[in-house]
């Protein structure tokens, strides 16, 4: 569950301000903007669900399954750090269609701080890539989940039915290991019982 904590804590971050941007010029409306995570790197939100839906689904999926998902996790984490790390690198750009969008100018001058939150969205996307890798070394542990996994299981790793040991005459209608006819886990030995009973109750004698 770890991995869906910090899936969440990545999309989280991107909900809160990640930049700062102070842009001057005459003929600047408006001085002084708030760069939303979800603005200055539109693939972390994304990356973050993606990680999330595979740490989910590899709760519920099979040994094949469970190797795509963590697999899906890593890439998931490892792609939320690349995006971070590229804000990290060049606020300036990450910050670039927000300040032309509210300005209505492309390549205004601009004063951009960072915030704490990107570095914050990097950490729990490294975590995420962990916890991915984790999931891989640790699913060939988990136990069996689903129905299919069970059938291929008991297909190659249980050993088959003994047969029933068959009667010997006049010994009581018993097996040669003194267990009685029939008695091996099958519904011969019950069904014998009833055609017995029936035939009593008809009159004839069953020992015939």
């Amino acid at each position: 569950m770890l991995c869906v904590a910090f899936a969440l804590a990545a999309f989280g971050a991107t909900t809160q301000t990640w930049l700062d941007a102070d842009v001057s010029g005459a003929a600047v409306r408006t001085s002084h903007l708030e760069v939303q995570g979800s603005k200055a790197a539109t693939a972390v939100s994304a990356l973050a669900l993606v990680g999330l839906a595979g740490t989910l689904a590899a709760a519920v999926a099979g040994r094949i399954g469970r190797v795509v998902a963590g697999a899906v996790v890593v890439l998931a984490g490892a792609g939320v750090v690349a995006a971070c790390l590229a804000v990290l690198g060049d606020p300036r750009a990450a910050a670039e269609g927000t300040i032309a969008q509210a300005t209505g100018l492309a390549g205004s001058q601009a004063d951009v701080v960072l915030t704490a939150f990107p570095a914050l969205a990097a950490a729990a996307g490294g975590l995420l890539a962990a916890g991915g890798v984790l999931l891989l070394v640790a699913s060939r542990r988990w136990a069996l989940r689903t129905k299919y996994d069970t059938a291929a299981h008991g297909a190659y790793g249980s050993a088959p039915a003994a047969p029933a040991a068959p009667a010997i005459p006049g010994a009581g209608g018993r097996a040669p290991d003194g267990r009685p006819a029939g008695d091996g886990g099958t519904e011969h030995g019950r069904v014998d019982q009833i055609d017995g009973w029936d035939r009593l109750s008809r009159g004839d004698d069953p020992t015939r």
